[in-house]
């Protein structure tokens, strides 16, 4: 497997466990929370992502060999957790837009020479 998947694949999966009991958690809180239920579950969240960063030892930069600035690492790496899978799906639609880019060019630079008009 590649090491930069194998290094980043469990913040995703702690990111999306975060996401799933948040939303369990949010119906049973709404009662108490009311109006600022967003901003203390986002707290919550990033706090929660905090601890699994340092409990779990995962850091988001050490794949990309910065191993300086350990707490940077371990806030980003909490951030990336609290965002839960947004950030992956967001990643994964750039890449996708970007391949059928990619790939309609390649389809205009081969298309045959009987769909070019002729001057």
């Amino acid at each position: 497997m590649n090491p930069l998947v194998e290094s980043l694949a469990p913040i995703v999966i702690t990111g999306f466990a975060l996401q799933q009991l948040l939303a369990l958690l949010e119906p049973i809180l709404e009662k108490w929370l009311k109006k600022n239920k967003e901003w203390i579950l986002s707290m919550l969240a990033f706090f929660l992502g905090l601890a699994l960063s340092l409990l779990l030892d995962l850091r988001v930069l050490r794949p990309f060999g910065v191993t300086r600035l350990g707490w940077l690492d371990t806030i980003l790496t909490a951030l990336l957790i609290t965002g839960g899978t947004k950030w992956v799906n967001d990643l994964s639609k750039v890449i996708n837009y970007k391949k059928l880019e990619l790939r309609a060019r390649a389809q205009g630079l081969h298309a045959p020479a009987s769909d070019q008009v002729e001057g």
